[in-house]
């Protein structure tokens, strides 16, 4: 969770108040979120894949250069941070082929130009 806060809270507030977890026992500092830096927390119903559609798209993503094979523990920051800025810069059809990185940054600027 430590490294979950670290990276939300270099955002606005804005893009970071609220966020939906799957049920997996990795998220059981979930209060400890919410109070470190004011992150509304949800979860997904049990046995409800459809609400967490965009994490299963995702992890199908992701096997492109995480295969079941690899060890985990021979992932580097480095590495995750390459993967994270690919599947960001990569255009998708349910965003007007636009890219991830895109549409967040054209969401944040409107939302930060609205509350000032």
């Amino acid at each position: 969770m430590d490294g979950l806060i670290q990276a939300l809270k270099a955002l606005p507030h804005l893009a970071r108040r609220s966020i939906t977890f799957d049920r997996g026992t990795e998220f059981t500092d979930w209060p400890y979120l919410q109070a470190s830096i004011g992150t509304q927390t949800w979860f997904c119903g049990p046995q409800s894949p459809w609400q967490k559609g965009t994490v299963e798209n995702t992890n199908g993503r992701d096997r492109k250069w995480l295969s079941r094979e690899v060890d985990p523990l021979s992932v580097t920051d480095a590495d995750l941070i390459e993967i994270c800025n690919r599947l960001n810069a990569t255009p998708r059809k349910c965003l007007g082929y636009r890219t991830p990185a895109e549409v967040f940054r054209k969401k944040l600027l409107a939302q930060i130009r609205h509350a000032g």
